[in-house]
């Protein structure tokens, strides 16, 4: 058996630590004040040591006090977002997915408009954290990973393949020529890591028949969103997936430079728990994002 105070003394002293007021609290809480007063005195009690110097008209935690309340919104913090979880699990009108941030933006946002239309029982949470993990996850429902499909302990199945096309800024695509000669152009590369590229330029390359065109130098970006600014802004060509530019090319911010697309070496897939089936929420996801692909 752990030997804990009271909960309920825990629970009232936080709320003192961190409004600073016996008074605060106790409105805070739905208590007196003097209420308060005794359970904070109890524990200070059981502890054999003060929490709180109370001085007039104001309370300063002590350095045992200070450390309990910080251990004390650590944990309640931990427990509330457990009982959050639980609690959300069986709502099933609230659909948690998490999503690469690039394809949150580019792709799954300008057709959220088209889901809630479809599906207007449905709310979702769409987080973007790369650490998100949902096999280690009781609180997402599904997720978008990119990648080769091969993760233990969650079912994928895949959604898209990335299409790599050659883009840049209409003005300086004229000025490069027809056929645009692509030695005249900065490349602008995307970053994998602080000092390595990934290889969408040189595939391209190959796929281009161009393999002995230099790549070495030109501009860097550690974000995807950032090379495709760089693009419009006619800083150079880039080498992205026609699906995370498709807004740009309509508008005639960007264009394609020749008609060569290279398929990337991995894909989108959907994810979701290993060993389950599709709650109805996720199936409706599921089913709306093959059409989506589909259709795009």
């Amino acid at each position: 058996m752990r030997r804990l105070p009271a909960l309920s003394s825990l629970k009232v002293f936080e709320e003192v630590g961190r409004s600073g007021s016996f008074t605060r609290a106790a409105e805070r809480l739905n208590l007196t004040q003097s209420a308060v007063s005794r359970q904070v005195r109890r524990l200070e009690d059981e502890l054999g040591e003060p929490l709180l110097i109370r001085r007039h008209h104001r309370l300063e935690l002590t350095a045992s006090g200070a450390r309990l309340l910080r251990a004390l919104g650590r944990a309640l913090h931990e427990v509330e977002t457990a009982v959050r979880a639980i609690r959300e699990r069986t709502d099933p009108a609230r659909l948690r997915v998490n999503v690469p941030p690039t394809l949150a933006k580019r792709w799954l946002m300008p057709r959220l408009g088209a889901f809630r239309e479809a599906h207007p029982e449905i709310d979702l949470s769409v987080t973007t954290q790369l650490s998100d993990s949902l096999a280690d996850s009781g609180l997402l429902d599904c997720a978008i990973r990119f990648g080769d499909g091969e993760w233990p302990d969650v079912q994928s199945q895949r959604l898209m393949t990335e299409r790599h096309i050659a883009v840049c800024a209409p003005a300086l695509a004229e000025r490069a020529g027809d056929p645009p000669d692509l030695r005249r152009f900065t490349l602008i590369h995307v970053l994998a890591d602080a000092d390595r590229r990934y290889l969408t330029w040189a595939r391209w390359l190959d796929a281009a028949g161009l393999p002995d065109l230099p790549d070495a130098g030109g501009l860097e970006f550690d974000l995807l969103d950032l090379s495709v600014e760089a693009a419009c802004q006619g800083l150079g060509a880039a080498v992205v997936d026609r699906g995370m530019v498709a807004r740009e090319l309509a508008r005639g911010e960007l264009v394609q430079l020749g008609s060569v697309a290279a398929e990337g070496h991995e894909s989108y897939w959907f994810v979701t728990h290993r060993g389950e089936g599709d709650p109805p929420k996720v199936a409706l996801f599921r089913q709306w994002l093959l059409g989506e692909v589909e259709r795009a």
